[in-house]
C-alpha cells in the first residue's frame, strides 16, 4: 500500500525504512528538507492514491494539532489520519470529531520501540473504527514485531494513547524500582562488583527483563555512571497517567512516586537519576546531561 508519513526524526525515519522493507511505498514529509521525500504537506497529499492513510509521527500539542489542521484541508472524504506521536487520549477525540466533520478517518496510535524499533519492530496500541483500523491495517502489520503479539486495537478513539500512557506509567515504575537498587548496591562496601550483580539478575531471575538488559549495557559503558548528571525528565505521559488515576479514584503509588522523584532529580544530582538517565538513552536514545 501506500503511506504519508510526516515526521522523520529519530522513531519516524526508521518507521519509514521498516515499513519500505515490508514492501510497502512510504512518502515522508520533513521540515528538515534533508530527510525529506517531498518539500510540503501538499506535495505528500499530491503523490498518494485515494484512499489515503497519512501517518503523523510529530511532538504532542501544537505541532500535532498544526498538522492535523493542514490535513483537514487538504485530504478527501474516505482517507485516514493516523496519529502515532504521544498525544493526550483527550486530544484524539478532538482530532477525530474535526477530521470526521470532513469526512476523513482517524486512528490513535502508541507507538513503543525506541532507536530499536528498526530491527525489532515496534509495540503497537491502537484505537478507532473498525473501517478506519482497517485502512491502516498493512502498515500495522509492517511495524509490529514478528509473532503473533506486539499489536493490538485497544478500543475506540483515544484507546490507543490511553493504552501507551499507562505503559509509560508502568515504564516509569520499573526504571526507578531498578535504579533504587542500583543506588544501594553502590552505597554498600560489601558488594564490590554492582555492575555484575545486574548482569547475573539477567538470567533465571523474576526480574529479568530488557530494561535489565540495557542497564547491563549502560553499565559496561560507564560502570559507575560517572560521567552523567542525575537528572531525569519526564515526556508527558506520566504526569498524564498520574492525573487520569485521580480522575478515576485508582491508586497509582508506585507509578505516582516514580514521577515525583523525577521531579526530585531536577533540585540535586541523585545517583538514581544517573540509571533513570542511562535507562532512557540506552532504549529511546533520549539526550542526557553530562558532568
Amino acid at each position: 500500500m501506500e503511506l504519508g508519513l510526516v515526521g522523520l526524526g529519530k522513531m519516524g525515519g526508521n518507521m519509514r525504512e521498516r515499513i519500505r522493507r515490508a514492501g510497502h511505498t512510504v512518502i515522508g514529509y520533513d521540515r528538515n528538507a534533508d530527510l525529506a521525500d517531498v518539500h510540503s504537506l501538499e506535495e505528500l497529499v499530491g503523490k498518494l492514491s485515494g484512499p489515503r492513510v497519512v501517518w503523523v509521527m510529530v511532538p504532542a500539542g501544537e505541532p500535532t494539532q498544526s498538522t492535523i489542521d493542514q490535513l483537514a484541508e487538504l485530504l478527501q472524504p474516505g482517507d485516514v489520519v493516523v496519529d502515532g506521536g504521544n498525544s493526550r487520549w483527550t486530544d484524539d477525540e478532538k482530532h477525530a470529531e474535526q477530521l470526521a466533520a470532513k469526512g476523513i478517518g482517524f486512528v490513535d496510535c502508541g507507538v513503543s520501540g525506541g532507536v530499536w524499533g528498526l530491527e525489532n519492530g515496534y509495540a503497537l496500541m491502537y484505537g478507532g473504527d473498525a473501517e478506519h483500523v482497517a485502512k491502516a491495517q498493512p502498515v500495522f502489520d509492517a511495524l509490529k514485531p514478528e509473532g503473533d503479539f506486539g499489536s493490538v486495537h485497544a478500543g475506540k478513539v483515544g484507546a490507543g494513547h490511553f493504552a501507551k500512557m499507562v505503559h509509560n506509567g508502568i515504564e516509569y515504575a520499573m526504571m526507578q524500582a531498578y535504579a533504587e537498587g542500583w543506588e544501594l548496591l553502590e552505597k554498600v562496601d560489601s558488594v564490590t562488583d554492582v555492575r555484575e550483580v545486574f548482569r547475573s539478575w539477567q538470567e533465571g531471575t523474576v526480574i529479568r527483563s530488557w530494561l535489565l538488559d540495557l542497564a547491563v549495557n549502560a553499565l559496561d559503558e560507564d560502570e559507575h555512571l560517572d560521567g552523567l548528571r542525575g537528572y531525569a525528565q519526564d515526556s508527558g505521559e506520566g504526569r498524564w497517567t498520574v492525573e487520569a488515576a485521580i480522575d478515576n479514584a485508582v491508586p497509582l503509588p508506585a507509578i505516582t512516586a516514580s514521577l515525583f522523584a523525577r521531579f526530585a532529580s531536577r533540585q540535586e544530582d541523585s545517583p538514581q537519576m544517573k540509571m533513570i538517565a542511562a535507562l532512557r538513552n540506552q532504549f529511546g536514545g533520549h539526550a542526557v546531561e553530562k558532568k
